[in-house]
């Protein structure tokens, strides 16, 4: 089975269907779905993309994450600690900036061993890396 990450980025495109990526990411959900992929996300990116994504698609969103179409890790507190290291690792002011929910992407590929990620952030996650050195492969 596959699996793969989705960012909040590829969220918004999903279902805001007004930014760059939106059919793309509009296929590859449901290709995800056909296929029974296993995908996953946290809440950060939740956050984030429910932010981002302008109402009545908003619901729409969400609802589709409660009706369990993709898993939504949870994380404890103390990995927050994790979080701030890699957001220092990665950024580099004033040109890039690691945020809460891309850090909390790299955890969950370290916590899962996905690397495939749905990501408009490709500028980003190309840098990024696991503990081990594997990169991330953007789809």
């Amino acid at each position: 089975m596959a699996a793969a990450l989705i960012d909040a980025s590829a969220m918004v495109a999903a279902f805001s269907g007004k930014q760059s990526g939106s059919v793309h990411y509009q296929k590859l959900l449901r290709q995800g779905a056909q296929e029974h992929w296993s995908l996953s996300t946290t809440w950060p990116c939740v956050t984030e993309a429910s932010y981002m994504v302008p109402p009545p698609q908003r619901y729409t969103l969400l609802r589709w994450l409660g009706a369990g179409a993709i898993a939504v890790y949870p994380f404890a507190q103390d990995e927050l600690s994790d979080f701030a290291d890699l957001m220092h690792r990665y950024t580099q002011a004033p040109r890039s900036e690691m945020d809460l929910a891309d850090a909390s992407l790299v955890w969950l590929a370290e916590q899962t061993g996905v690397t495939r990620i749905m990501t408009l952030d490709v500028r980003d996650f190309s840098r990024y890396r696991l503990a081990d050195g594997r990169a991330f492969e953007i789809l």
